[in-house]
């Protein structure tokens, strides 16, 4: 069990406090943590300690600037060892330009790219082999036609739902453009309309109204507003007796 934190929005808007209450969650994820947001250029923070006892978080959380796009993760390790190359967010560039953030909350039981991506992959992470494998995928297409914004959805869309049974796939993307989010297991993802955008995140963060995210379907915002929906698909995550069992051994 991981946490995720996602954010979008049409103005520059202060989720400080939000991050606070996201990374206090921390004690129950102690592997590791991790952020994207914005400056002239896109940020990637992460260490592998847990966030409550990192030595600058706080005060990057306090001086970081008002954010149009932010991700965060808090890693409990179910998957790979615990060391920073296994932290998320995990970030590349595909060879259009576009540079793709990836953070995810779950497992790949199911995957024919696990043995072809350990070999180049810097930690040894499932996410980081599904998050190798969606460059792969979006490079095939950009060699034919680099996609507009339209067509990048449908690429994504139509890997997530491919690879969706079996595995649990709560994760969210971001291509500079586009925020892609999608849950496949209940009661696992939620999110808060805020004045200019929304905010999504594993648990509510505040007493506000906190709706959960649909199941199984990928929908792309852009500035804080939905602007592609995917069909709902049949791969929704049922957990095992067996993965019931070591969830909730963890927190023991």
């Amino acid at each position: 069990m991981c946490e995720l934190l996602g954010f979008t929005s049409a103005r520059n808007t202060d989720i400080s406090d939000y991050l606070r209450t996201f990374f206090s969650h921390s004690d129950k994820n102690p592997h590791g943590w991790g952020m994207m947001y914005e400056t002239d250029r896109r940020e990637i923070l992460k260490e592998a300690v847990s966030a409550e006892k990192s030595s600058y978080l706080s005060d990057i959380i306090d001086y970081m600037p008002p954010q149009k796009a932010t991700l965060a993760h808090i890693r409990f390790a179910t998957v790979g060892t615990i060391n920073e190359r296994n932290c998320h967010p995990f970030t590349g560039t595909d060879i259009s330009g576009r540079e793709w953030t990836l953070i995810h909350n779950g497992t790949i039981f199911n995957s024919r790219h696990n043995h072809r991506y350990a070999a180049v992959q810097t930690g040894d992470t499932d996410s980081e082999r599904f998050f190798l494998s969606l460059l792969d995928n979006m490079n095939e297409h950009i060699a034919r036609s680099v996609p507009n914004k339209r067509e990048r959805f449908e690429i994504v869309n139509k890997f997530i739902v491919e690879n969706a049974p079996r595995n649990k796939l709560n994760l969210m993307i971001y291509d500079g453009e586009l925020l892609y989010v999608h849950k496949n297991l209940k009661n696992t993802l939620c999110f808060k309309r805020l004045e200019d955008g929304i905010i999504f995140s594993t648990k509510p963060l505040d007493d506000g109204v906190w709706i959960p995210f649909p199941m199984a379907q990928v929908i792309a915002y852009k500035h804080g507003q939905e602007v592609h929906r995917g069909d709902r698909h049949k791969g929704t995550f049922v957990p095992t007796l067996e993965y019931i069992t070591a969830m909730d051994a963890m927190y023991i």
